[in-house]
């Protein structure tokens, strides 16, 4: 897999990511609160990072690199975007 690959493949998997979130704010009339949408963007971008940086040390033949970027950033981004779904989920559960 080539470098120019993989920006295609992740940028094209980030429009759908993002209109289908907006697609379903919209379509369950949705509102998010600010620090939501922070924390959100925050594990989105860290979750990039860390598939960017995998790929990347997999291409340059370092396993142990990879799993431990996996592992270091993307575990972070996974308590991210799961603190960001829970305060969403129970606020609407709560109104």
């Amino acid at each position: 897999m080539r470098s120019d690959y993989m920006w295609f493949i992740m940028g094209t998997v980030v429009g759908i990511v993002i209109l289908g979130l907006f697609w379903l704010i919209k379509r369950n009339n949705l509102s998010l609160t600010w620090y939501e949408w922070v924390i959100g963007i925050a594990g989105f971008a860290l979750m990039l990072l860390t598939v960017q940086n995998f790929i990347g040390s997999f291409l340059e033949y370092e396993p142990r690199a990879a799993y431990m970027f996996l592992l270091v950033t993307g575990l972070p981004s996974l308590v991210l975007l799961g603190v960001a779904w829970q305060l969403a989920a129970r606020r609407v559960k709560k109104a």
